[in-house]
C-alpha cells in the first residue's frame, strides 16, 4: 500500500526513475480500487460514475509512474505514446517487465536506493 500512497503523493512528478516494484503495486491496488469502485457502482446502480471519477482522480499518476517506469529502463517518456499505436501497448507492457537498470541512468539514481519514506534523503 506504501507504493500506492507514495505514487499518489507524487502525482505530477515525471522526473527521476520508478522500480518494477513501485509500478506494480501501484498497478496491484489501482486494479483492486477500481474493482471495488465497480462493485460500488454496481451496488447503488449508479452506473459507473464512482469508477469514472476514479479512474479520472488516478490518470495522471498513472502517467507519471509509467513514464518514471519507462525512465528505469533507459528509455524515454515518449515511449509512452505508443499505447495510442495499435499494439503499441503491448510493447509498453513488456518495457514495464524489464528489469532496471544497474546503475544510475541519466534520469537519476537506481531506485533501489531512493528512500521512500523520505524522499528528499537519499542514501548511496
Amino acid at each position: 500500500m506504501k507504493w500506492f500512497l507514495y505514487v499518489l503523493k507524487h502525482y505530477a512528478t515525471f522526473t527521476g526513475r520508478a522500480s518494477r516494484t513501485e509500478f506494480w503495486m501501484f498497478a496491484l491496488f489501482n486494479a483492486l480500487f477500481a474493482i471495488a469502485c465497480l462493485i460500488i457502482d454496481n451496488i447503488l446502480g449508479t452506473e459507473r460514475i464512482l469508477y469514472a471519477v476514479y479512474m479520472l482522480a488516478v490518470l495522471v499518476p498513472t502517467i507519471a509512474v509509467s513514464v518514471r517506469r519507462l525512465h528505469d529502463i533507459g528509455r524515454t517518456g515518449w515511449w509512452y505514446l505508443l499505447n495510442f499505436v495499435p499494439f503499441g501497448a503491448f510493447v509498453i507492457l513488456v518495457f514495464d517487465c524489464l528489469p532496471s537498470e544497474p546503475a544510475d541512468n541519466q534520469y537519476g539514481i537506481h531506485p533501489d536506493y531512493i528512500n521512500y519514506n523520505n524522499p528528499q534523503k537519499q542514501s548511496a
